[in-house]
């Protein structure tokens, strides 16, 4: 896809494929979480069953990505520092959960300058969801 293509998507949910692309990407990234040993935190973190998690996300991330706000209509606001606080986030974790996104991004062949673009915002996020100095 050339420069000119890409300016003609209005929002990074059109560009990354709507909302099949944004269930596929969803999908990897937990089922990563499943697979490979170096997300074992981050897996230990969701609990035993994935399937409300899965179905946040993804409404979380079509949202956030300039799709459907089903999540806002449905949970509210979606203040995330606020839903995460049970949970003991530090870089580790913040650094798994980054790299098992890439990961799927990746394996779900998600456009290379919208990965990088993501890359940097689910950077700023996860790291501001921090409540560990560890």
């Amino acid at each position: 896809m050339n420069l000119e293509d890409k300016a003609s998507f209005a929002t990074p949910y059109e560009w990354i494929g709507g909302q099949d692309r944004v269930r596929a990407l969803v999908d990897r990234f937990y089922d990563l979480m499943d697979l490979e040993s170096g997300y074992r935190e981050l897996r230990a973190a969701h609990g035993s069953e994935l399937t409300a998690a899965r179905d946040k996300l993804y409404l979380f991330l079509s949202g956030w990505l300039g799709g459907p706000q089903t999540y806002t209509e449905h949970f509210g606001h979606p203040r995330l520092r606020m839903r995460h606080m049970p949970f003991a986030i530090g870089i580790k974790e913040r650094n798994q959960w980054l790299a098992c996104m890439d990961q799927a991004m990746g394996e779900t062949d998600v456009d290379p300058a919208l990965r990088e673009r993501l890359k940097t915002s689910f950077f700023q996020t996860a790291d501001w969801m921090r409540n560990q100095n560890v």
